[in-house]
């Protein structure tokens, strides 16, 4: 495939969101921005999650993962579908009960001021590593097989990238992203399907038979029974549930889709329709890794990185139509988690820190060029962060991603926990401090856990144990007063 040609798809594609961004964010207001009007049907929030949970992250670190750790993830998988269940049934119903448009007010409702300025702190914290990584990975592959062959600089198809968001989330937010969301998806799962099919046709043998021989093989290996191992199917599994729980149920990105829904029964159904569908996918994009590697070793591919598996093979083996479909399934899976995660800290940050769903006395106009700012601003930070990971790519994007989640969304975890599972009341401004420390004692157990743990390794379930520290803080500054 030639650059420009990647170029043309590309923006032939962003043409098209424009043409659901034009549709959708006419005569939008600050409730369409925030959630939607509450007018979102439940079924295309349940299918247009899938794109927006998997990202451009699972489209490449999931299917260059295998050679290296086979089906192991798919134990994490199952743990998201428990985690869903969770969500459903305990959070949902909590925010729905309070009339939340942030999530985080729950904390000021039931902790007080500095308990909840720390939960949106954090939220925010995690949301721009998280999705600054993600966005990083889409950015870095355009570079490479597009603008590199231009000479143009990686800082100019950064700005291009984040313009791009920006023009088509400023007016519409979420009423413009359920819709965008679902088409997105649709390309992206058309992608690994066909991926799958052009894999077989140029090893010569069915689809079935790979398979086969896929299951024949070690590759398949789901559960790892070693329990030094960072990824034995326990810690996968319950690392998978809360991170479920932390990155989907305590996000406000995740969450400000299904607020979006009019009742809480319809946003119940949407969660437990897409965390079922969610495990076929990850399945779906397992299988893809494993033909990956069938054709390296069968064709000699090697790569410096395992993410670079994929569009390696896509853009230089496959063919050009291969090269197209890989293109457009990555923009698919990319463009998702950059919309939602622009769009859900403009909304945090102008609800949590700004206030401005308080200010009635201030007038729309206001409002609307305040928070035009803030999105601006964050637009900017994105850009700033994404500059800086190209400085630091140096393993699987996946496991840089899900180690910042188990730094930044556990104190997350231990408040809302400790909240929904104690009646005591916390010294409400000792709750920073908490949240603080919990993470600073996670990184220095992980530094040495195999000294301190007679050879342990921590994997993902790094999460759990900051949680609980987080948790046992706000145990030992809390009273028996029923809050």
């Amino acid at each position: 495939m030639t650059p420009t040609l990647i170029l043309l798809i590309f923006v032939a594609y962003t043409l098209m969101l424009f043409g659901v961004t034009f549709i959708t964010a006419r005569k939008a207001n600050h409730q369409s921005f925030y959630i939607g009007n509450k007018v979102s049907p439940w079924y295309v929030v349940a299918y247009g999650m899938i794109g927006a949970s998997l990202s451009g992250v699972t489209f490449m670190s999931v299917p260059g993962w295998v050679g290296e750790t086979q089906f192991s993830y798919m134990m994490v998988a199952f743990g998201y579908f428990f985690g869903y269940v969770v969500i459903a049934l305990i959070l949902l119903p909590l925010y729905y009960r309070l009339k939340l448009t942030s999530i985080y007010g729950y904390l000021e409702q039931r902790f007080g001021f500095w308990s909840y300025k720390t939960g949106a702190g954090f939220f925010i914290l995690s949301r721009v590593l998280g999705a600054s990584l993600r966005m990083f990975l889409v950015i870095n592959v355009l570079q490479i097989f597009v603008f590199d062959a231009w000479n143009v600089p990686f800082w100019v198809n950064v700005l291009i990238f984040i313009l791009l968001i920006i023009i088509y989330t400023l007016k519409g937010g979420i009423r413009t992203i359920i819709w965008t969301d679902t088409l997105q998806t649709t390309f992206m799962l058309l992608a690994v399907v066909l991926s799958v099919y052009y894999i077989s046709r140029e090893l010569g043998a069915p689809v079935f038979k790979l398979a086969r021989e896929v299951f024949d093989s070690d590759m398949s290996r789901i559960v790892i029974t070693d329990w030094d191992h960072p990824r034995h199917f326990i810690k996968q599994f319950f690392s998978g549930m809360f991170i479920t729980i932390t990155m989907t149920g305590l996000d406000q990105e995740m969450m400000q889709k299904n607020l979006s829904i009019k009742r809480l029964k319809d946003a119940q159904k949407n969660m437990f329709t897409f965390s079922t569908i969610n495990m076929v996918v990850v399945f779906l994009f397992l299988i893809l890794g494993s033909f990956l590697v069938l054709y390296s070793s069968a064709r000699g591919v090697t790569v410096a990185m395992s993410d670079d598996l994929f569009p390696t093979i896509a853009f230089n083996y496959l063919g050009p139509a291969a090269g197209i479909v890989f293109l457009i399934g990555l923009i698919s899976a990319a463009f998702p988690s950059a919309d939602g995660a622009l769009t859900s800290l403009t909304t945090s940050f102008s609800i949590d820190f700004l206030g401005l769903e308080k200010k009635t006395g201030m007038d729309d106009t206001k409002k609307t060029r305040i928070r035009y700012s803030v999105h601006l601003t964050f637009a900017f930070i994105f850009f700033i962060c994404i500059l800086i990971f190209r400085q630091m790519n140096d393993r699987a994007i996946i496991d840089k991603l899900f180690t910042i989640a188990g730094y930044t969304y556990g104190p997350l975890l231990g408040l809302f926990t400790f909240g929904l599972f104690t009646k005591r009341t916390v010294n409400d401004r000792v709750t920073p401090w908490v949240a603080i420390l919990s993470p600073v004692i996670c990184y220095f157990l992980s530094m040495y856990s195999e000294q301190l743990f007679n050879g342990y390794k921590f994997g993902f379930e790094m999460l759990l144990v900051n949680g609980f520290l987080t948790f046992m803080g706000l145990f030992i500054f809390s009273s028996k007063k029923e809050s």
